[in-house]
C-alpha cells in the first residue's frame, strides 16, 4: 500500500487530492511541522529534505509535488488525470506544474522563510516586503497566459488543478487580493466543490 506523508496548509494538499481523485488505496500520515517532526531522525530517514509531501511506494520513496502528481496520473490512467497518450500535452502539464514548483512556490517561500536565503534581518524583511508583488506577478501570468479554463489545461481536469488550488489557497495570507484574479478565484471555488477535495479538506480540519 502507498504511504503518503502530508501536512496541513502545505503543497502536499495537491498530491493528497490527486490520490483521492485517482481512487488510490493509501495510508495518509500527518507530519507535525510546527512540532518539528520533519526534523526527527525517523522522518529524515524517509526524506532527508525534511519536507512534505512524501509518497512511499513499493519501489521507493518519491518527493516533490510534480513527480508525485505525475506518478499518480501514470499509475492510475483510468482516472484521466493527465493526457498520457499525447506527449506534447503531457509535457504542457509538466511545464505548468514545474512553474508552480520552481517559481510560484519559491516566491511564496520568500514571504515566510527568508532565513533560507539570508541571515541579515534587514534582507529578510526586504524579501518579506517584496514577496507579495512577486507572487502577484506569478498569478497574473497564470491568470492571463497559462490558464486555459475552465480547468488549467482546458476542458479536462488534470493534476495541474489540485496543484494550482493548493497554491491559490495562500493568496490571502500572502497579502494578495484574490479578486484581482477572477479566473483563479472561480477555479478555486469550482475545486472546492469536488467530492475528493471536500474529503481531503475535511480530514485536514478534523
Amino acid at each position: 500500500m502507498l504511504k503518503f506523508f502530508y501536512a496541513a496548509r502545505t503543497c502536499s494538499l495537491a498530491s493528497h487530492i490527486a490520490l483521492e481523485e485517482a481512487g488510490a488505496v493509501y495510508q495518509a500520515v500527518p507530519v507535525d511541522l510546527a512540532g518539528g517532526e520533519q526534523r526527527t531522525a525517523d522522518y529524515l530517514a524517509i526524506n532527508p529534505l525534511g519536507r512534505v509531501p512524501v509518497l512511499v511506494t513499493d519501489r521507493g520513496v518519491l518527493t516533490e509535488s510534480p513527480a508525485i502528481l505525475a506518478f499518480i496520473a501514470q499509475s492510475y490512467p483510468e482516472a484521466g488525470l493527465a493526457p498520457l497518450d499525447d506527449p506534447f500535452a503531457f509535457a504542457c502539464v509538466q511545464a505548468f506544474n514545474s512553474y508552480l514548483c520552481s517559481t510560484v512556490h519559491v516566491a511564496q517561500s520568500h514571504f515566510r522563510r527568508g532565513a533560507r536565503w539570508a541571515d541579515d534581518p534587514a534582507a529578510i524583511a526586504e524579501m518579506k516586503r517584496k514577496a507579495p508583488q512577486v507572487v502577484a506577478d506569478c498569478f497574473e501570468m497564470i491568470e492571463h497566459e497559462k490558464f486555459a479554463g475552465p480547468w488549467v489545461t482546458g476542458e479536462h481536469y488534470s493534476i495541474c488543478d489540485p496543484y494550482l488550488f493548493s497554491m491559490a489557497q495562500w493568496l490571502e495570507s500572502d497579502a494578495i487580493d484574490v479578486t484581482r484574479f477572477p479566473r483563479i478565484a472561480e477555479h478555486r471555488q469550482r475545486m472546492s466543490e469536488r467530492p475528493a477535495v471536500k474529503k481531503v479538506l475535511a480530514a485536514l480540519h478534523a
